[in-house]
This record gives structure tokens, sequence and C-alpha cells, in this order.
């Protein structure tokens, strides 16, 4: 199953968690509750249903003294698809910087226009 078609199966309380993750890079069980205004038990059990699913790593630390655990987003594989356009590479994957008035660009645009049809 895809990272999409999971996430179009979490509920509104999981889907909220997800993003707050996300957003964060990271953050500890006993801060995510309280940010998603749910109960510590509601906290868990959301955080325990995303690493269920695969889209987060819930791993045990002390945090304040406490023991919790700390949630980051799951390492996700990249589709390289994404970066294609027939058989061009996307000139955005490099270092220097693009001019979008470039032969480069305009092809690569083209050929991902062309793949629409």
């Amino acid at each position: 199953m895809s990272v999409s078609e999971l996430e179009s199966e979490l509920s509104a309380d999981e889907r909220a968690g997800l993003e707050l993750i996300r957003e964060t890079g990271g953050i500890h069980q006993s801060d995510f509750w309280k940010e998603l205004d749910v109960s510590s038990r509601k906290g868990s059990r959301i955080a325990e249903a995303l690493e269920e699913s695969g889209l987060i790593q819930r791993e045990n630390t002390v945090y304040n003294g406490h023991n919790t655990y700390y949630l980051e987003p799951a390492p996700r594989d990249l589709e390289f698809g994404l970066l294609m356009a027939d058989d061009m590479l996307s000139p955005f994957i490099g270092e220097e910087e693009i001019d979008p008035q470039s032969d480069a660009f305009s092809q690569w645009l083209m050929n991902l226009a062309y793949e629409e049809y």
C-alpha cells in the first residue's frame, strides 16, 4: 500500500497528528498530545496507530526527567518518477541555479506537458 493510500485511511485525529510530526520534524509524545489538545491516552493511541501503519517511528527516551517516546516521520522511499519528464531528469536536481528561460528547462517542461496527454 502506498503512503498516500495509508494516509487516506487515517482518522482526522491521526492525520492531524501525522501533520504535526512532519511539521516539527519530530516531537516528544508528552508534548504531542498537548499540541493536539487530546488526552494522553488518546495521544498514545494516535501515535501507536501511526507507528503501526509505518508512517512514523517511535523511540523510547527520557524528556524532562520522564520516560516518554520521541515521534518522528518515517523515512520515505523517494519516487524518482516524479522527477522525470519522459526520459529527462528534472533540471532542478543539482546545485546550480536554474534559469527558467534556459533550453534545458523549457525542454523538460514540454516533455512534462506532453506526458499529460
